[in-house]
Order: structure tokens, then C-alpha cells, then sequence
């Protein structure tokens, strides 16, 4: 048995991807200041928060599952049928707490059976949360028709559009979510052995760690992530669709994980390199936006980058 994990774990410090995502932020920055200055404009910045926020708590779910040794590629997915669950109620009863511990309590149902199927039955996570994907998605388009439910409580969106010190909530919301998962990913038990089940499931079992219940619960943390970015997409959009998912958003997700230096073999990463990562490709997004790039080659450029930070992942995996 390693000292390793007997002691704690040894986590390589992984700092190649996230300067090189560094760099290419710098770089993007420096062409935009040159062919579009309109971009630097305070409410453009403030924007951009707002947007990788959302994104920003929906990685951090997706590195604590990624960390562990998995995926969830049905997070964004659950987050809209939660949504939807959440807005149907409030547009029957118009209570807005209600239609908040809705969205969660059935994001945290979805990830618990994500869970208990990766963790205690042993199936392939990306066979598991594709199939969930699918069921959710199916379920949201049925529930609504393919029509946005807009009935929302002013109760509920008011303090969404509310700036706090010039600031929205959705900003505040996710430094606090970042927060709370960097202590517990950092500082915690849990934290330790969620790197070791990443590093090596069978040891981490050798060594007396308990990798069903660790995994399981790193999907229903996921599943909590997805049910505070339904709130947070319902609170902004003052709706909710089965539109509040794609597979776009799925891969910004994981490409938020990779270019934050979070490993797709498990066991290496940060939460704040998801945070950063999501603030990327905000960032990424609007540049390519505003250089009036289609929408075919914005997602050709991303789907291309997160190929090329996989590929540096591959082969850093055991120096960097």
C-alpha cells in the first residue's frame, strides 16, 4: 500500500493547461483590443460574468465528477428539467420557494441515481449519463411542448435582475458555490478520497476508502450543481424550456473541466481551473461573436480547442 494513500493524496500540480489557457485568454484579449475596443466596456465585462457563472457552476459539478474518475453529460440536461419542474409549479401555485427546493430536490434525485448506478452497480459513466441525457431531454420537450414556460413569479426573477453593489446575484451565487466546493474538495476527507478513487479506484479500495459511496456522491454533488444552475437559468431567463440544454452547453461544460486542467482520466485538477475554464470560454464565445464568426465555425473553433487541451492532457498525465 503507497504512503500515498495512507497519508493523503498526492495530487500533480497540473499547471500547464491552465497557463496555457492563460495565454490564449491573454491573446484573444490583445486581438479584440485591437479590432473591437467596443468589447471593453463595462456592462460587456459584467455580461460576460453573468454567463460564466452559470457555466462556471455547472464545471464545478462536472470537475468534482471528472476528479473522481467519471462523467456527467447529462448535468445541463437535468438542470432543464429541474428547471421545468420547478417553473410548472410556480405557474400552478405561484410560490416561489417551492418551485426552488423543486428544482433541487429533483437535480439531486437525478444525480443520486447517477450515482448509485456508476458507484454500486458499476456501469460505464459515459453509457449511464448519456442515457440520462436523453431521458431528461425527452422529459423536458414532452412536459412543455417545446414551449418556454413564462409564468414565473416576479417574487423569483425580481432579485435575478438586481444588481448588489453593482453586481447580479448569479455572481455572487457562483464565488459562493466556487467557495464551498474548493473547501470541500481541498480540505475535506471526502476531498482526499475523491482523488484517490480518481487516481485509482482499486487502490483507493485496497487502502480502505469507500469508492461506491465517493463516487455516488460526487454525482449527487453534481446533481446539486445542475439544480442551482436551474435556478439560476430560470431566475435570469424568467423562464424555463427543454432549450436550457444542448449538446453545445455539454461540451462547454467539459471544455470549461479540460481547459481548467482538469483531467478526463481522473484524479488531477482544481476546482478553480473549472471556474477559470468556464470564464474562458465566455470569454472565447463572445470574441468569436463579436468577430461575427458563424455558428458553425464558433463551435468547429471549440470543439477543435477541447480536442487539443485533451491531447495535451494525454500526454502531460504524468509529468505536468
Amino acid at each position: 500500500m503507497s504512503s500515498t494513500l495512507r497519508t493523503g493524496v498526492h495530487v500533480r500540480p497540473g499547471l500547464f493547461r491552465p497557463l496555457l489557457s492563460l495565454a490564449l485568454c491573454a491573446i484573444v484579449l490583445a486581438v479584440l483590443w485591437v479590432y473591437a475596443p467596443s468589447f471593453f466596456k463595462l456592462n460587456n465585462f459584467i455580461n460576460i460574468l453573468v454567463q460564466s457563472s452559470i457555466l462556471a457552476v455547472m464545471a464545478i459539478g462536472m470537475a468534482t465528477v471528472m476528479i473522481g474518475g467519471g462523467i456527467d453529460l447529462s448535468l445541463p440536461f437535468n438542470a432543464a428539467l429541474s428547471a421545468v419542474f420547478g417553473a410548472l409549479y410556480m405557474r400552478a401555485i405561484g410560490e416561489p420557494i417551492g418551485g426552488l427546493l423543486i428544482m433541487i430536490a429533483s437535480a439531486l434525485a437525478i444525480g443520486a441515481f447517477n450515482g448509485f448506478a456508476v458507484g454500486y452497480l458499476r456501469m460505464i459513466p459515459f453509457v449511464v449519463t448519456l442515457a440520462m441525457m436523453t431521458v431528461t431531454n425527452g422529459a423536458a420537450v414532452w412536459l412543455t411542448n417545446s414551449i418556454s414556460i413564462a409564468e414565473i413569479p416576479d417574487s423569483f426573477v425580481d432579485p435575478f435582475f438586481t444588481r448588489y453593489l453593482g453586481i447580479p446575484l448569479t455572481v455572487y451565487i457562483a464565488a459562493i458555490v466556487f467557495a464551498g466546493a474548493h473547501v470541500l474538495t481541498t480540505t475535506t476527507v471526502f476531498g482526499r478520497w475523491l482523488y484517490a478513487v480518481g487516481i485509482n479506484v482499486r487502490a483507493a479500495t485496497v487502502a480502505r476508502i469507500p469508492g461506491p459511496r465517493v463516487i455516488a456522491i460526487s454525482y449527487v454533488f453534481a446533481g446539486l450543481m445542475a439544480g442551482i444552475g436551474a435556478v439560476m437559468l430560470t431566475g435570469r431567463l424568467a423562464s424555463a424550456s427543454s432549450n436550457l440544454a444542448s449538446p453545445t452547453l455539454v461540451l462547454d461544460v467539459v471544455s470549461a473541466c479540460v481547459v481548467g486542467g482538469i483531467s478526463i482520466y481522473g484524479g488531477t485538477g482544481k476546482i478553480y481551473g473549472a471556474v477559470f475554464g468556464a470564464l474562458f470560454m465566455t470569454l472565447l464565445s463572445n470574441a468569436l461573436n463579436a468577430a461575427e464568426v458563424t455558428v458553425y465555425v464558433n463551435q468547429m473553433i471549440r470543439g477543435a480547442i477541447i480536442v487539443g487541451f485533451v491531447a495535451i492532457d494525454r500526454f502531460t498525465a504524468r509529468g505536468l
